[in-house]
């Protein structure tokens, strides 16, 4: 049985990464004179050095599933700002309902066409390889 101390720790390790990603983050958005935001460098950060494997997936995700699982709760400041603000949207309601119909179908497009692509491609190498390996047996 795992000593709950053990899993605390762990697990503050792995806070302690994905913070230093975020401080890495901020510190990118203050010296680059680009407009992006820290949030996006924190997430091009952080997938470089999972893809990089310089950070382990198993080094973070314990902690990534922890924050996943407070996400909702950080949705709550924001409901309770459009709701307080409705009369001010109303005014906007047509636009912002246009908009979200026609980027949600872009995005749509746009996904399915590269899962079809990478689809495309991956069935063009297990090919490729099924020829190859014919030659060799021959």
């Amino acid at each position: 049985m795992r000593d709950t101390g053990d899993v605390k720790v762990k697990l503050i390790r792995q806070l302690a990464i994905i913070m230093t990603i975020s401080f890495m983050a901020e510190l990118l958005e203050l010296l680059l004179p680009l407009p992006v935001t820290a949030s996006i460098y924190g997430l091009i950060l952080m997938l470089v050095a999972l893809v990089t494997r310089l950070v382990p997936l198993e080094k973070v995700e314990k902690a990534a599933d922890f924050l996943v699982e407070l996400l909702p709760i950080l949705f709550v400041p924001s409901t309770v700002s459009i709701i307080a603000n409705v009369d001010a949207l109303r005014e906007m309601l047509i636009p912002l309902v246009v908009i979200c119909l026609v980027t949600t179908v872009l995005i749509m497009a746009v996904t399915g066409r590269t899962a079809q692509g990478i689809i495309c491609l991956e069935e063009k190498k297990d090919a490729r390889r099924a020829s190859d390996t014919d030659h060799t047996v021959e």
